[in-house]
């Protein structure tokens, strides 16, 4: 019978248990929903050692064990009650609310479904009482300190329900990846997994010692690397970067992992707000932005982000399962991640690699280089700091429109000075690559360095006028030749755009387009940030907008679908990243035509001179299109290709 031909039902209040049975469905939607609910209280609990026990999958046995601070006998029955909480007692609480769990929803929607039981102790208390959650029968019993928590038959009581769960290796899947996602914010506690008898993960504690006098931050920061490769792999850490990053009420620290080690899934990416895993749009968007110069394709990045924000301008409170938030600025927050990710790409991965072989004593340790220039000592060449070169700020000059040859190392080569940027009345043409003439100053005698400490090398050939061939420490570097440089160009003028104040040209004729109510309540309530961004959006009507003012570097292109990209993203996010995509497409552009061209013979001095510049170029490591710029073969790596030492 359809509903609508139902004869009518009287209103009435819905028992305690189907409600309870309904919070399920919202919380409860398999096994790992259950691990995680419980994990969260394990922790809230001050937990140090927590043990998950399952038995096929978790459809069986879910056991979660803890040494926390435990339950008082006289309060377990009441846990098991709907919205019975201690995390929060009034408003302003559930506004700051800084545990794992809050909604005192969990245990009740568990117990619904499924055959559950406490047993607790605490530290005043002479035996645990076991509580049956069935029956509500409590009775002693024998545990030290903490809580276990054991949930037997999970949706017994909903068939309908159970018949949607997948294999016991899928659901165990699941909620290994629950357990992972708390492991990787919580490095001072042990997690072990147990599926039918059989020791499945365990990821030790990481030492974090506040008495010893170090620095708390650097401690976690250790130890978090350190529970970052035990749960990731080791291969996690060796292809990311760290990132620290602070603004304003926002902190973001973690790992970004390099361009090369992006992968077809988005199944490595990690986002945690206070210590909490969620999957926001705001934290994806903006570190997927700072990625858009530098990844190839559709390839996803890695990463694992940590950011600190105060609980009072973030609400948790939004989903059930409380894997969603909302910030109260998202533009504050997109900003941060966005630029701390960036920055931590921005530092060319040959000085990293560099560095480690300098730490791992496999290189010896330079002093001061000659007049060539280079690292004062092993110290320059840390991770997060670049190169330094006495005297000037080398750059390289661009190459014209055109492509002509490099004539010799001093057109190639520039000394500019930090401070000496554009005029800011100047147009986007004055950034084009033609627009640089040669210098004039002499050529730095490259070979008065050590070339052993140059970490690209020191150029030995140039193949088919496509690829140079240089020789470091490690063995052998072969770089492209035309992405690197083209890669150079492209950072050079996006310096130089950026050191200005966006500048507006305004529309002879305004583009006209019908809008919808949300891009016209946007263009109206951010006025003031389309005017930041060099854009002049006014209402013509309550169905109309009109473009009157575009940024100078974007005249020659579509006004109407920049105003709607700026004002789609300024709803959600933060909408510079349109017109600096817009930009940088343009900039790549120039950069492309601007750079030196395959086929063309480049002298050594032309050669190491290219290379000096990458080791000193944000980004190097990747052309404009996210194609790599270098590859590096190791002496281990050329003996295997030739069988030496078997």
């Amino acid at each position: 019978m359809h509903p609508a031909t139902q004869p009518p039902r009287a209103i009435r209040e819905l028992p305690d248990e189907l409600i309870s049975q309904i919070a399920a469905g919202e919380v409860i939607e398999r096994p790992a929903a259950v691990v995680r609910e419980l994990v969260d209280n394990a922790l809230d609990a001050g937990s140090t050692h927590i043990t998950l026990r399952l038995l096929a999958g978790g459809v069986r046995l879910i056991s979660v064990e803890d040494n926390g601070v435990g339950i008082p006998a006289h309060e377990l029955p009441v846990a098991l009650k709907r919205h019975a909480t201690s995390k929060i007692t009034s408003l302003t609480e559930l506004e700051s609310v800084g545990t794992m769990g809050f909604r005192g929803e969990a245990l009740a929607a568990i117990q619904s479904v499924s055959e559950l039981s406490v047993l607790s102790r605490t530290a005043n208390q002479d035996s645990a009482m076991l509580l049956d959650g069935r029956s509500g029968e409590l009775q002693p019993a024998a545990r030290a300190q903490g809580t276990t928590v054991e949930v037997k038959e999970l949706f017994y009581s909903t068939p309908a329900r159970r018949k949607f769960l997948k294999t016991d290796n899928t659901e165990l899947a699941h909620c290994v990846e629950a357990v992972r996602r708390h492991a990787l914010t919580r490095p001072e506690v042990v997690f072990s997994i147990w599926h039918e008898g059989k020791l499945v993960e365990q990821w030790r504690a990481q030492t974090i010692d506040a008495a010893s006098g170090e620095d708390l931050n650097k401690q976690y920061q250790a130890a978090l690397d350190r529970r970052l490769a035990d749960v990731l792999g080791d291969d996690f850490l060796e292809n990311s970067v760290a990132v620290h990053y602070q603004s304003g009420n926002v902190t973001v620290v973690g790992r970004a992992g390099i361009p090369d080690a992006a992968r077809s899934r988005a199944d490595h990416q990690f986002a945690y707000v206070n210590g909490r895993y969620v999957r926001d749009k705001v934290i994806t968007h903006a570190a997927r932005s700072a990625y858009e110069d530098v990844l190839h394709g559709h390839r996803q990045p890695i990463y694992a982000l940590y950011v600190e924000i105060d609980p009072t301008r973030v609400d948790v409170n939004v989903h059930p399962t409380k894997i969603e938030v909302r910030f109260r600025d998202g533009r504050e927050v997109h900003q941060a991640v966005r630029h701390a990710v960036e920055n931590a790409l921005a530092v060319p991965r040959a000085n990293m690699l560099m560095a480690n072989a300098l730490q791992n004593h496999e290189l010896p340790m330079a002093g001061t280089f000659g007049a060539g220039g280079a690292f004062s000592d092993a110290a320059t060449l840390g991770a997060s700091t670049p190169p330094t070169w006495p005297n000037a700020n080398w750059q390289q000059a661009p190459m014209p429109l055109a492509g002509t040859r490099v004539s010799d190392l001093g057109a190639l080569w520039q000394p500019t000075p930090r401070t000496g940027l554009p005029a800011e009345e100047q147009t986007a043409q004055s950034f084009a690559p033609s627009a640089f003439s040669a210098a004039n100053t002499p050529t730095p005698s490259l070979q008065e360095a050590a070339p052993e400490t140059w970490p690209l090398g020191k150029a030995i050939a140039q193949l088919h006028g496509v690829y140079i061939l240089a020789e470091n420490a490690q063995g052998l570097v072969l770089v492209d030749m035309h992405a690197a440089h083209e890669r150079i160009v492209y950072e050079q003028l996006k310096t130089q755009i950026d050191a200005q104040r966006i500048s507006s040209q305004p529309l002879l004729i305004p583009a006209t387009f019908p809008a919808t109510a949300q891009e016209v309540a946007t263009a109206e309530a951010c006025a003031e940030a389309l005017q930041e961004l060099g854009l002049e959006i006014s209402t013509l009507s309550s169905k109309t907008l009109a473009v009157r003012a575009v940024p100078s570097t974007l005249a020659q292109g579509d006004a109407v679908a920049l105003a709607r990209s700026v004002l789609a993203e300024l709803s959600q996010h933060d909408a510079s990243t349109v017109v600096q995509r817009a930009r940088n497409e343009l900039l790549a552009t120039m950069a492309c035509h601007g750079a030196v061209r395959a086929n063309r013979k480049l002298t050594m001095d032309e050669m190491n001179g290219l290379l000096r510049q990458m080791e000193v170029t944000e980004r190097s490591d990747q052309c404009n299109h996210g194609r790599p710029t270098w590859r590096q073969l190791s002496m281990r790596e050329l003996d295997a290709l030739f069988l030496r030492g078997r």
